[in-house]
């Protein structure tokens, strides 16, 4: 690619592209040339939205709610979310305590935009979000990254935080349950992470819960500002409706915090996009005051997928995959297929490489761990239909046997 004739933002310039994106543009071209791939790239639920929700965009058009709203948000909007965060999350949480924005990323990103000043720093575990060192590092700030292996379940344990934080800690960043790992924090090890966090009144707090409802096994979910009301002040709590109601095109995400934080998020927010998509924050607004009976529907088929798919991945030769808490990813150890060779005759150095391999030998696409901060590991998405996913677990188990060591 031929450098621009005008200089980049440095900030932007030294950012990297979303990996998740990258391999499904590689899939998109794959099928446009007449390929045949099974994607388990994507993050997104598989089912459709609800019905009913549906049909509340649909009347939203039809009633004429296509013009602006204010900035934050739908007033009735905003009080479903503060009365979802009170009954599901035991937060003391005021319509004005809440924004909403054109998804959760644009959550993230406001916040971090609003606070962070070149030399800040941000502590992100590892295995993270693709999105979110770049995202710092567009801000002006650098992302410290903790490395959590699977010994410790791909969680931050109190010590590797209090080594992570200096005077120059503006943020911390947890992932609960985890994209990619799936790793859920117990309320004990959220208490643990708050008794150091408590010690550092610098340090703020972002706590995204969007796999909230994607817990398995009948475990309870917690969030921190919930366990620690202490830390209340500081934490900023992000969700949204894209996971748990299959509304990922809606782009509907939405926060609560710090009165002046949400206020610097707003001001932000207004100077950028103004508010989300009016006629999907009526849809929104459905599915939080709504039925709510889809969301254990699709938990127990991705717990049970969770389950086929975790033990595929286990009888497939150098594959190695913990059995994830929560969302719904497979993050798999791919340290024993390092030094193979492919039937192609290419040599497996990096889980870029089994990856690429995958895609290009075997026709499923998966996203490489160094691109999620960890590595060498491969990560699954099994949001997909039963059949597509046992394909793809047979085609991966084909693919680890054919390879020479």
């Amino acid at each position: 690619m031929n450098a621009p004739a005008h200089p980049l933002n440095r900030f932007l310039a030294a950012a990297k592209p979303s990996a998740t994106y990258q391999v499904m543009d590689r899939v998109a071209a794959r099928r446009a040339a007449g390929g045949t791939v099974i994607s388990l790239s994507a993050g997104e639920p598989d089912f459709d939205t609800p019905a009913h929700v549906r049909e509340a965009g649909i009347a939203a058009i039809r009633a004429g709610h296509t013009r602006y709203t204010q900035v934050a948000g739908l007033r009735a909007l905003r009080e479903a979310i503060a009365a979802k965060f009170q009954n599901e999350n035991g937060l003391p949480v005021r319509w004005q305590d809440t924004l909403v924005a054109s998804g959760g990323k644009q959550i993230i990103f406001n916040a971090l935009a609003a606070t962070l000043n070149e030399g800040d720093e941000v502590i992100v575990p590892a295995p993270y979000w693709v999105s979110y060192p770049e995202i710092v590092q567009l801000c002006g700030a650098r992302a410290v990254t903790v490395p959590c292996n699977a010994a410790s379940g791909f969680k931050l344990s109190p010590d590797r935080l209090q080594a992570a934080i200096t005077p120059r800690t503006r943020w911390l960043i947890l992932n609960s349950p985890s994209n990619p790992s799936g790793a859920v924090y117990s309320r004990a090890e959220l208490l643990a992470l708050a008794e150091v966090l408590r010690a550092h009144p610098q340090v703020l707090v972002l706590a995204d819960d969007i796999y909230e409802h994607l817990i398995f096994d009948g475990a309870a979910f917690f969030t921190l500002a919930q366990v620690e009301p202490r830390l209340r002040d500081r934490v900023l709590t992000m969700n949204g409706v894209s996971k748990a109601y299959a509304m990922t095109g809606w782009r509907i995400g939405f926060g609560t915090g710090p009165g002046w934080l949400v206020e610097a998020m707003e001001k932000l927010q207004g100077q950028q996009t103004s508010g989300a998509s009016t006629i999907s924050q009526h849809a929104a607004l459905a599915a939080l005051t709504g039925p709510q009976d889809f969301i254990a529907q699709s938990r127990a088929v991705f717990q049970r997928r969770r389950d086929a798919v975790v033990a595929a991945l286990n009888q497939a030769p150098g594959l190695q995959c913990q059995v994830p808490q929560g969302a719904f990813y497979a993050f798999a150890s791919c340290e024993g297929l390092m030094g193979s060779t492919t039937p192609a005759g290419t040599l497996l150095g990096s889980d870029e490489d089994v990856v690429n391999a995958l895609l290009d030998e075997a026709g499923v696409a998966t996203v490489h761990g160094s691109a999620f901060g960890l590595s060498p590991y491969i990560r699954l998405a099994y949001a997909l239909d039963d059949a597509s996913l046992h394909a793809a677990c047979q085609s991966i188990q084909a693919f680890c046997r054919s390879l020479s060591r």
